[in-house]
């Protein structure tokens, strides 16, 4: 078992590694750092992936690919719920020692409970899913994607803290366990795809 005080001493840590990112941001970033967190924003995005999606890949792979990123979306997104009441670690927002720092809060405060961010956990497992999808099209090699989906989910992860919704560690775990998610899924609709679609291109 990990002391308290050990614990005491990493949360201290996580505490003022998150001020110091979150105090970087300046009027002129803040709008930025808000779009970035707004799930909103991205619909278009999403669907232009998944117009690619069927366009390069034909309906039928399209579908197992995106059936494994609603699968690695739905586990992350609801484990992220369970270890946020089970763990029971207080917003950046919530807490007098960061306000008093000076934390920059650009959103509603939300729930209590922030281990772990479900925004970056879901943002690493979809970013991994698509990859995994996209490659599933021989023609083409899709690292400009690959390049894009990693930078897009750091910075949605990045946002969070910059909006004074998580801290530094809640990011990093989210972004972890995104990644274990994503990789998994992205592997099993690949499997799932060689063996049920063989032949069939399109």
């Amino acid at each position: 078992m990990v002391s308290a005080s050990v614990i005491e001493t990493l949360h201290r840590i996580d505490q003022d590694l998150t001020l110091l990112i979150n105090n970087w941001s300046t009027p002129m970033t803040d709008s930025f750092w808000m779009m970035m967190s707004d799930k909103m924003f991205w619909i278009p995005a999403y669907l232009l992936c998944i117009y690619f999606l069927f366009l390069r890949l034909g309906w039928k792979k399209a579908l197992i690919v995106l059936a494994s990123a609603a699968l690695a979306f739905a586990l992350c997104d609801q484990f992220s719920n369970l270890v946020k009441h089970v763990v029971s670690r207080l917003r950046p927002s919530y807490s007098f020692r960061m306000l008093d720092g000076g934390l920059n809060v650009l959103e509603k405060r939300g729930g209590f409970y922030g281990f772990f961010s479900a925004h970056a956990a879901n943002a690493f497992s979809l970013a991994l899913c698509l990859i995994a999808g996209f490659r599933n099209d021989k023609t083409h090699t899709y690292n400009w994607f690959c390049r894009c989906a990693l930078v897009w989910a750091v910075l949605v992860s990045v946002s969070r803290v910059f909006v004074g919704k998580h801290y530094l560690g809640d990011i990093l775990v989210g972004a972890l366990i995104g990644i274990a998610v994503g990789s998994l899924t992205g592997m099993a609709a690949r499997y799932l795809i060689n063996k049920a679609i063989p032949t069939v291109q399109g």
